[in-house]
Parts: structure tokens; C-alpha cells; sequence
């Protein structure tokens, strides 16, 4: 549904007590429509684009690891979700930037590239 770009659509899969945490900047989002309005007014240049990388769910408990991009920028984000009566109640997301990795380990390491999933 987060493919559609219809942010307010997508907040049917999730819980009236609904609340994102962005811990690296120490924002919390509460409710459903707050989540909308901000992602349908982040400054995008063109479609969000979502490729999942991983999910893992134990339970109420998933992870997720995804690409996002709008044609311009190119963006991770690993999140932490908790479900609830069958909707994500709550959600605690990391946005980490790339890096390059420091030469003093080189030679010890194999460089596949960013945002590349190894097997």
C-alpha cells in the first residue's frame, strides 16, 4: 500500500493508538493522520519507490529493512514495528546515511557497494 503513495490509504494497516519514533533526531509521530501529513508533504522529488530488503517477524514482533527512493535521493531504513489487533501499533525507525569505510581496514574487508544486500 506504502507503494501507492497514498499515505492516508495505507493508514487503514495501522492502529487507532498508532506512533512512529524516529530516535536519531527524537521525534515522535502520534496517530494515524499525522503519519500521512508528513509523508505526503515530505519535499519528494517525484514517486517514493519501496524495495524490501529483509522482514523478520517473531510474533506481534517484525523488522524490516527497506530501500526508499525518489528518483533522486536514495535511503534505508530498518524498522522496529509492534502489531496489534492485526495493525502496526507501534513503530520505532532508524534512517542511517551511508558511509565510506575508513581505509585503515582494508584489507580486511570485501567492498560490495551501498544498499547492496549480501547473501
Amino acid at each position: 500500500m506504502m507503494g501507492t503513495n497514498d499515505f492516508f490509504a495505507a493508514t487503514e494497516m495501522l492502529h487507532e493508538d498508532f506512533s512512529l519514533e524516529w530516535p536519531q533526531s527524537g521525534e515522535v509521530i502520534v496517530g494515524r493522520e499525522n503519519f500521512a501529513a508528513i509523508n505526503t508533504n515530505y519535499p519528494a522529488a517525484g514517486k517514493w519507490r519501496f524495495t524490501i530488503n529483509s522482514i523478520l517477524a517473531d510474533g506481534n514482533e517484525v523488522v524490516t529493512d527497506v530501500t526508499v527512493t525518489d528518483g533522486k535521493r536514495t535511503d534505508r531504513a530498518i524498522t522496529f514495528s509492534t502489531v496489534r489487533d492485526g495493525k502496526i501499533a507501534r513503530q520505532r525507525e532508524f534512517w542511517p546515511d551511508p558511509f565510506e569505510a575508513p581505509a585503515w581496514r582494508a584489507q580486511w574487508i570485501e567492498k560490495r557497494g551501498r544498499f547492496t544486500v549480501g547473501k
